[in-house]
């Protein structure tokens, strides 16, 4: 009999919130992880019986690096209770705000949290190694403290949409209560233009259009020989082949997308839907088959394992037999999904990361990639969100909430999937529920015991002798660019 051992993974550094994995190991191999989110803050009981507009201001506070996409998914819930739709200058304003924070995750997640662990003692003997301690060494790395001085920079653009970032308040039902001008609109094409200096002259070394139209892997792969060394980009996918990121961290084959940046005409500019990659074929959502499982989360079931959103409890159960996690186990149709830059990308047909995720399905490699595409993306949409904007036009419209209202909220954060499920009785809140990306992402076992996304792509990866803290851990992990705070919200 094989014999296997335990480990306790965490506190993770580099992450929002607390995380702990605990991983049992034989033969050099993961065999079976829980993931633990061992913090609980309450902010769904927290707004029970308050007036509905508080959520606008409370929800916000949930997390201090995706706070608009909390802003949005209140104000969508709260606009759908009112049956009111913002203009079309309030959704461009919105989705550029929402495209800012999105954006600047991704620049954060790669230059701050992923790329740091390629530097490492473990890797000094690896070619490239001199080169990622001088690009990205956490606090020295000549790339990193230039993406932060870039971030910096592009969050200028949340100053003027919104007057602050975190926690903006001119997001409403109803549109953005903050007008641009036309000097205004001139001002963050500049900052726009400038981010796009960055990633062209840095992250990609080459033109956005360059890299957005990259058609498959075959015309990556002959992208990164042409010029190896230029751009974070390639020296990424350099150590990506080197170290088998294709082959680590698989996860569900199923990717969950609410669609991103809603437009007026009512599409989206990143496509909803639920991608299967056993068919490669997008299938509509069916919102009502979403349901939370607390089977194995220190939390009461009120007589239901497993209850939709609109329907869901926050009850704590500290003592609750069998439990392992404050977070519960969203599923869709019963099953596991992921959610992320790679959904988005998938779902609206994005042809370099459909290729990469036919190859090799979601890993590492798959996750990483898709972010960086992403930001090749949107960057030129949000010039057009900009354009659109008409000055004289109203931003912002008003209607009054009924007292007995429900509604559904959902965006996408950098992380993923969101969604806001509220309910209103007597003009009070009577519940509100929150389902954030990481919950679907680091969700643990449901009541028949499947695991979720992570626990399930940790299954199989190496751990060398002596590791106490498993680098192949790590980067499946940070692939999946965990934020603990919105999960246990």
């Amino acid at each position: 009999m094989t014999e296997s051992t335990r480990l306790v993974v965490g506190p993770f550094n580099r992450v929002e919130g607390d995380l702990e994995v605990r991983l049992e190991v034989a033969e050099g191999r993961v065999t079976r992880a829980e993931v633990n989110a061992p913090m609980y803050r309450g902010f769904e009981p927290m707004l029970s019986g308050r007036a509905p507009q508080d959520a606008l201001v409370i929800v916000p506070r949930i997390c201090g690096i995706c706070s608009v996409s909390q802003s949005a998914a209140a104000a969508r819930a709260l606009a759908d209770a009112q049956g009111i739709e913002p203009p079309p200058n309030g959704t461009h304003a919105l989705n550029l705000m929402l495209a800012v924070e999105n954006l600047a995750d991704h620049l954060t997640h790669f230059y701050l949290f992923f790329m740091p662990d390629l530097t490492r003692p473990v890797y000094a003997a690896r070619p490239w190694f001199n080169e990622v301690q001088c690009r990205f060494a956490a606090g020295a790395g000549a790339h990193a403290r230039t993406a932060l001085a870039a971030r910096q920079r592009w969050f200028e653009i949340l100053g003027t949409l919104g007057g602050r970032w975190p926690h903006t308040h001119s997001l409403q039902p109803g549109g953005s209560t903050r007008a641009i001008d036309a000097a205004e609109r001139l001002r963050l094409l500049a900052r726009l233009r400038e981010f796009q200096g960055f990633l062209e002259g840095t992250l990609f070394g080459a033109p956005l259009d360059e890299v957005a139209g990259l058609a498959d892997e075959a015309a990556l792969q002959a992208w990164h020989a042409a010029d190896p060394q230029r751009g974070d980009l390639r020296l990424f996918l350099t150590i990506a082949a080197d170290l088998g990121f294709d082959r680590l961290g698989p996860g569900p084959g199923r990717y969950l997308s609410y669609g991103a940046y809603a437009q007026p005409e009512g599409d989206f500019a990143l496509a909803r839907g639920l991608w299967h990659a056993a068919d490669a074929r997008l299938h509509p959502l069916a919102l009502n088959s979403i349901t939370e499982d607390v089977t194995h989360a220190w939390l009461a079931d009120g007589g239901h394992a497993a209850r939709h959103p609109a329907m869901g409890l926050t009850v704590p159960d500290a003592d609750k037999p069998g439990a392992y996690t404050w977070n519960k186990a969203p599923r869709l149709a019963g099953q596991v999904v992921e959610t992320g830059a790679i959904a988005r990308q998938l779902a609206s047909g994005q042809p370099l990361v459909r290729s990469a995720v036919a190859r090799c399905g979601g890993t590492v490699y798959t996750r990483v990639l898709a972010r960086l595409v992403e930001l090749a993306r949107v960057v030129p949409m949000m010039a057009g969100w900009l354009a659109a904007i008409q000055p004289r036009e109203p931003f912002c419209v008003t209607q009054p909430l009924p007292d007995e209202a429900e509604g559904t909220g959902l965006t996408e954060a950098a992380r993923g999937a969101l969604g806001h499920w509220l309910r209103v009785e007597r003009g009070r809140i009577a519940g509100y529920q929150i389902v954030a990306p990481t919950s679907w992402n680091f969700s643990p076992r449901d009541a028949a015991g499947t695991p979720g996304a992570l626990e399930a792509a940790l299954e199989g990866a190496p751990v060398q002798p002596g590791e106490a803290t498993p680098v192949a851990v790590q980067h499946i992990v940070r692939s999946f660019d965990p934020c603990m705070v919105c999960t246990v919200h």
